[in-house]
């Protein structure tokens, strides 16, 4: 797998800054298409992924309408924490190779307020989700819910063994849970060798959904390590998130509601093609 550019994370952020206010009401709107919010109400959940905001804001827009039509009074929002620093890329490696993590100031649930590791402070993946979260509290005209942001990571399929696990299920009791996960990359830039590496096209849209939907069965389960193994296996960011969702809320039966191809090649040096990610959104419903 390649390195992201070092402009790759600035690159969001300027799409977010360059967006126009009827731009962000378009993205906005379309979010309106979905009504997640009973979901959320009954201890399910939604995942959302977190590329290029004009090619999914869409999806996280849905996901921010549940949230506020919920009507909770406090919101638990997941993000994935990205190894985009040599010491947390040589943790998950370590993870990775089945060593020893119990002195590792990296795993556990991190965040605002947690006063553990600040791994977290530049990580990108649920600023999207904030930035719109933003503009619909005053599209609305509203006083936000609390909300409130966790990073678990290095979960290392033992969920109920991390550092700061029962914070997060007594938090969750008393929220709406929702999480940001990309659940498949694939290309050049993700390892694939050239020749078996499929472009954006149908062939490549049913190959990301189907494996995608083989993680989200997972979920319904237990076995944390089989689904730790499908997230390296599908090149999915969610081996902590999903897993953390799904022992803090119970068995999960998961759909895919929205599935969009997102050339991801421009973020990686040489612009790698075929590159990219399935950005999706998912209902998960509890069993």
């Amino acid at each position: 797998m390649q390195e992201m550019k070092a402009t790759a994370i600035d690159d969001y952020a300027k799409e977010r800054e360059n967006l126009r206010d009827y731009e962000i009401d378009e993205i906005l709107n379309e979010g309106k298409k979905w009504n997640l919010a009973e979901t959320l109400i009954r201890g399910g959940s939604a995942l959302f992924p977190h590329t290029y905001i004009k090619a999914c804001g869409y999806q996280i827009a849905a996901v921010v309408h549940a949230c506020l039509n919920s009507g909770a009074d406090q919101v638990l929002a997941l993000g994935v924490l990205h190894p985009l620093t040599d010491r947390l890329l040589l943790s998950r490696l370590r993870e990775i190779n089945n060593q020893d993590l119990s002195q590792d100031s990296l795993r556990g649930i991190l965040g605002p307020g947690t006063g553990r590791d600040r791994a977290w402070v530049s990580e990108f993946s649920l600023l999207h989700f904030l930035f719109l979260w933003t503009e619909e509290i005053k599209r609305r005209g509203i006083e936000s819910p609390e909300l409130i942001i966790r990073y678990p990571y290095l979960v290392n399929k033992e969920p109920e063994n991390m550092p700061g696990i029962d914070e997060l299920e007594s938090i969750a009791r008393d929220s709406v849970v929702v999480a940001t996960s990309d659940l498949c990359h694939h290309g050049v830039a993700y390892g694939h060798a050239p020749s078996e590496a499929l472009d954006i096209s149908e062939e490549g849209e049913q190959f990301a959904k189907y494996q995608i939907q083989q993680g989200l069965d997972l979920l319904s389960g237990d076995d944390f390590r089989r689904y730790y193994d499908h997230c390296r296996k599908a090149k999915s960011d969610s081996c902590d998130v999903g897993t953390v969702l799904r022992y803090i809320l119970g068995p999960l039966n998961g759909s895919i509601l929205d599935l969009n191809l997102v050339d991801a090649s421009d973020l990686y040096e040489g612009s790698p093609e075929p590159s990219w990610v399935a950005a999706t959104l998912v209902e998960l419903k509890g069993l």
